[in-house]
């Protein structure tokens, strides 16, 4: 089967689901979308690393970097295989340079690797057609309706945080305790509120 490659263009709080999160994958060179819901863990794991911000203590993704780093395996791809009553299912292929093993994970976890890893994800072509969406214009129109799928996708970052009128000191005592706590949503929040300040 043909492999579709997919990059993450958003990632909102889930308008369905209490306390889960919208992850959006898109078509790398197409129009079609595919949201996937995930649990807050992995929705933090994920949007650190994109952010490149630097955890106090390592995240559990962030150990089994390392730990397969130590040991020279690298993942060289990741696969989202199958879809069986609105689950996603993906696998990590990795590889010590001799030998190639493909390892079952939650396809969450698998982009948090992802984005670590810094290597590509793919899809099928059915899951694209059965769970995807696609861009008409400004709008997101589905294929087709999964309950577990956000009812709206138009805006996937969430709004910041109004932070205007608290001083450069106090953001960044916030800015700690919010890594020490690890809210890191709202420290990504703080962090864009004290760039905008440097820039202007």
């Amino acid at each position: 089967m043909k492999k579709i490659e997919l990059d993450i263009v958003g990632l909102s709080y889930s308008q369905t689901q209490s306390g889960a999160y919208a992850l959006v994958l898109g078509e790398v060179n197409g129009r079609r979308r595919l949201p996937i819901i995930i649990g807050s863990f992995e929705a933090q794991a994920i949007a650190i690393e994109i952010e490149k911000m630097t955890p106090s203590r390592p995240l559990t993704h962030d150990l089994f970097k390392s730990f397969a780093q130590a040991y020279n395996i690298q993942i060289q791809e990741i696969i989202i295989y199958n879809l069986v009553d609105g689950i996603f299912y993906a696998k990590l292929i990795c590889s010590d340079g001799k030998k190639t093993v493909e390892v079952d994970a939650r396809t969450s976890d698998a982009i948090a690797m992802a984005v670590r890893f810094d290597c590509p994800i793919h899809t099928y072509e059915f899951i694209l057609s059965t769970a995807g969406i696609v861009i008409e214009g400004n709008d997101f129109v589905y294929l087709e309706n999964l309950n577990e799928q956000p009812a709206e996708e138009k805006n996937p970052a969430s709004p910041a945080g109004n932070y205007k009128s608290v001083s450069e000191d106090e953001l960044k005592t916030m800015l700690q305790e919010a890594l020490a706590d690890e809210a890191y949503e709202k420290a990504a929040k703080i962090r864009d509120e004290l760039n905008k300040r440097k820039a202007s």
